[in-house]
């Protein structure tokens, strides 16, 4: 073959590339499952289904149909670290396709795209920099955050909970998105009582923040579920995310890592997301995600 036809087949090939990556990986929904040893012996495990960066729009009816099929995987808690809307006019179509899993008992807190709905941005720059936090259309947060709460859902938007699963007693911490500066760290030295009165603590967070992890740690939590990453939405084979839209080293872009502190070991459980903005609608080598985690007993 001449060089142009090797030209003409390697452009091709970075032509296909680039649609999968717009149009394929991005609708390739998963559940990924595992496991978190943070409860007393004998405890009865509690399946933790982990809900993240949604990022609704009207029009994304396949993943509305995903999002309600989740109650097949038959959860005990629901934990959503935020960034559920991506569209000013969605509440309606995100509530509805959470509604089957709003019947079980969980938490949330809010990310910015709880707040505020998504404007034009380069999705190169979002890849080699963090982005820049924006206060430019309010949505009703207040409208999503009451429909959440008037089910079986609990806030902690810097606020602490308690909540009885499977006999177990957990104390949930969380903070407000870190990423619009909006986190409360004080508002977790409050948690003590309920701390001291529980098997188990989880913290709740929508941007890990190295921060809010340290804080987290500070008061004795033993796993803490966090969004916002997108898991780098833009991966690349044997490198991984390049980067985290926050402070978080690249490594802990998605997945279980183990966070070592000065005298104990806190769990930090990123979750990918199920979507992204429809500015920057690309996931490369980086399926949407939900997480399924079960906390089974120490051995």
């Amino acid at each position: 073959m001449t060089w142009q036809t090797w030209l003409t087949l390697l452009a091709v090939a970075a032509a296909l590339v680039a649609l999968w990556a717009l149009t394929g990986a991005r609708w390739r929904f998963a559940v990924i499952r595992g496991e978190a040893a943070v409860l007393p012996k004998g405890s009865a495990a509690i399946r933790v289904l982990h809900i993240s960066d949604i990022h609704m729009a009207p029009w994304q009816k396949r993943k509305q149909r995903f999002i309600a099929g989740l109650i097949a995987e038959k959860p005990d808690l629901i934990v959503n670290t935020g960034d559920n809307l991506g569209h000013k006019n969605v509440i309606d179509e995100t509530l509805a396709a959470l509604a089957p899993i709003m019947k079980t008992p969980g938490v949330f807190v809010n990310g910015s795209n709880d707040y505020f709905a998504p404007r034009f941005k380069s999705p190169i720059a979002y890849v080699f920099r963090p982005s820049t936090p924006h206060q430019e259309q309010p949505l009703e947060t207040a409208k999503l955050t009451g429909a959440f709460e008037s089910h079986a859902w609990r806030n902690l938007n810097n606020s602490s909970t308690t909540l009885e699963v499977n006999g177990v007693k957990l104390a949930l911490l969380g903070v407000d998105d870190a990423h619009l500066d909006l986190d409360d760290l004080d508002s977790l030295d409050q948690s003590a009582q309920l701390r001291a009165k529980a098997d188990a603590t989880i913290g709740v967070t929508h941007a890990p923040y190295r921060r809010v992890i340290e804080a987290m740690a500070e008061n004795e939590v033993d796993i803490l579920f966090a969004g916002h990453t997108h898991g780098g939405q833009v991966r690349f084979p044997f490198i991984g995310a390049i980067t985290t839209n926050s402070d978080l080293p690249n490594k802990n872009a998605k997945g279980m890592s183990a966070c070592s502190f000065a005298d104990r070991v806190m769990l930090l459980n990123v979750c990918a997301g199920l979507g992204n903005s429809i500015y920057a609608p690309i996931r490369w080598f980086n399926r949407p995600e939900v997480r399924v985690i079960t906390l089974v007993a120490k051995s």
